[in-house]
């Protein structure tokens, strides 16, 4: 019951977070303009940006299936893609518990250690980070001073004087922090006997033992080159996926490919928030940054984000529901028939 209230507080604080971004990204606009942009928007775009959503969805779904086998597991793509889903929809209710949702769903259609899917998913989210990084240093190294100055003033900076606000100026906090964890995992080792007679710490070894052999697995991998291959092609399609929704709009209709690139960072930060599916925090930064750098005004900036953002939150939501029907639905059992007895002479 406990969990549950936990749980429960958890999505109202994330909720209320979004409803605030939200609020901070709809004040002072001009509501008649705006809803005049949507009925206006030319829909048919939407779909083809929904569909290379989903090429990418399926290959990061097969690209964690090369992970999967190296574990020396066997899982189908299917199975993989619908686990994904039914994780990016448990996302629409807490940031972050839907890769821990995929996990049990895949866990549970192929028996597979949940622990070491975990770990697989770890391995996922840091090549994901340091390929949006890396766009991101190519995109400050080679656009123009305009959206090297945006990013360094709405993003770069605000976090570090966040950092600094919370943490303070100076290295100390860090050193008694890491001080602190380095001897608290010295102590754990050198007594890990002893605390594994302690339920508790028993089942954290187990976990720990777990992911750090998912961990494992990028050493293992065997098809390397898909996995390359499929991480550019994720990429690829979420660019094309920003792109082609600039033509649904008339005001945005101009922007080339190497502009989607700079609102796939961009978007990809806001992804990151606290917020359940980037709630707010998309079409607050989209706009802004439609708004500084390529002087689209705001209204036309959050009908962008509008048409993007929630196009494929449907998506996700239906595509989600289903994949959880199928994954978590009850095998039926096949009972042999009935043998009638003879009937007597």
């Amino acid at each position: 019951m406990r969990k549950g209230l936990l749980q429960t507080l958890k999505f109202i604080a994330f909720l209320a977070i979004g409803i605030v971004l939200l609020w901070l990204a709809f004040r002072n606009v001009n509501f008649a303009k705006l809803t005049d942009l949507l009925k206006e928007a030319d829909y048919s775009w939407l779909i083809l940006s929904v569909l290379f959503g989903l090429f990418a969805l399926v290959s990061r779904a097969r690209r964690w299936v090369l992970l999967v086998n190296s574990l020396g597991f066997k899982s189908s793509t299917r199975n993989a893609f619908y686990a994904l889903m039914t994780g990016y929809l448990a996302n629409l209710a807490l940031p972050r518990i839907g890769e821990i949702t995929r996990c049990l769903a895949l866990g549970k259609k192929e028996k597979i250690p949940v622990d070491q899917l975990i770990g697989t998913v770890v391995i996922e989210r840091t090549i994901d980070f340091f390929s949006l990084l890396t766009i991101m240093m190519i995109l400050i190294f080679t656009s123009g001073d305009q959206i090297n100055q945006f990013l360094k003033e709405s993003i770069l900076i605000p976090v570090q004087q966040k950092i600094f606000s919370i943490f303070g100026n100076t290295c100390i906090l860090w050193v008694v922090l890491f001080l602190v964890g380095v001897t608290s995992l010295y102590l754990i080792i050198r007594h890990k006997k002893r605390l594994r007679k302690i339920r508790f710490f028993s089942k954290f070894f187990d976990v720990a033992k777990g992911i750090i052999s998912g961990l494992k697995t990028i050493t293992k991998l065997k098809r390397k080159g898909e996995f390359i291959l499929h991480t550019v092609f994720i990429w690829l399609n979420y660019a094309l996926m920003t792109w082609v929704v600039v033509f649904s709009l008339e005001s945005t209709s101009h922007l080339t490919f190497g502009n989607s690139i700079f609102i796939l960072v961009i978007g990809g930060l806001a992804m990151s928030a606290p917020v359940p599916s980037g709630l707010g925090a998309f079409h607050y930064i989209v706009s802004r940054g439609l708004l500084f750098v390529n002087g689209i005004p705001i209204e036309d900036g959050l009908a962008y984000a509008l048409l993007s953002h929630e196009s494929q939150l449907i998506f996700i939501a239906i595509v989600g529901a289903i994949s959880f029907f199928i994954i978590f639905r009850k095998e039926k059992i096949a009972f042999p028939p009935l043998v009638q007895p003879p009937n007597p002479a």
